[in-house]
C-alpha cells in the first residue's frame, strides 16, 4: 500500500477491480465507477453525489450507474447508485455490501473488498439490466483518483 490513493493499490490489485468491473458490465447495460482519493473533509454521501455528476455518471441512457467511492486516509466509504437501479433494487442493497466490505476492510482487504462489491452490483444490475446485443460501453472501467 502506497502512501497517495494513485498508488494505494499495486499495479496488479488495480488491474484485478478493473477486470472485475469488466466483467460485471459484461453481463449488464449498467455501468460501474470505483473513485478512490486519500482524504475525506465533508460528509461521505455528499462528496459520492458530488463524483457521480462530475464523473458523467448520471448521463448513461438507463440511469444505472453505481459509484463505489473510497478515502484511504480516512478510511470511508460509499456506494452510490443512480435513479434506474435504486427504483428496482431491494431496500437494504447498498447496506448489506457495505456490511460485507467493512468486513474485508477490517482485515485490510481492500482489493477483495471492491472486487466483491463490483461483483454484487453487477449481479444486482444484470437482474435488472441485462445485457443487451447493441449496448456500449458508456463510462471507462479505470479506476479513478483524486488529488493527493
Amino acid at each position: 500500500m502506497g502512501t497517495t490513493a494513485r498508488d494505494f493499490f499495486s499495479p496488479e490489485q488495480q488491474k484485478a477491480i478493473t477486470n472485475s468491473i469488466a466483467e460485471a458490465e459484461h453481463k449488464t447495460s449498467g455501468e460501474i465507477r470505483v473513485h478512490i482519493e486519500n482524504n475525506l473533509k465533508e460528509d461521505v454521501l455528499d462528496r459520492a453525489a458530488w463524483l457521480f455528476r462530475k464523473l458523467g455518471m448520471s448521463r448513461t441512457e438507463h440511469r444505472n450507474g453505481v459509484l463505489i467511492y473510497l478515502a484511504v486516509k480516512s478510511r470511508k466509504f460509499a456506494i452510490l447508485g443512480d435513479k434506474g437501479i435504486h427504483k428496482a433494487i431491494p431496500e437494504n442493497f447498498w447496506n448489506e455490501i457495505k456490511h460485507r466490505m467493512l468486513g474485508f476492510f477490517k482485515e485490510e482487504k481492500f482489493t477483495e473488498g471492491l472486487v466483491y462489491a463490483i461483483s454484487a452490483a453487477g449481479e444486482q444490475l444484470k437482474k435488472h439490466f441485462p445485457h443487451q446485443e447493441n449496448d456500449k460501453n458508456e463510462l471507462s472501467d479505470d479506476i479513478s483518483f483524486g488529488k493527493d
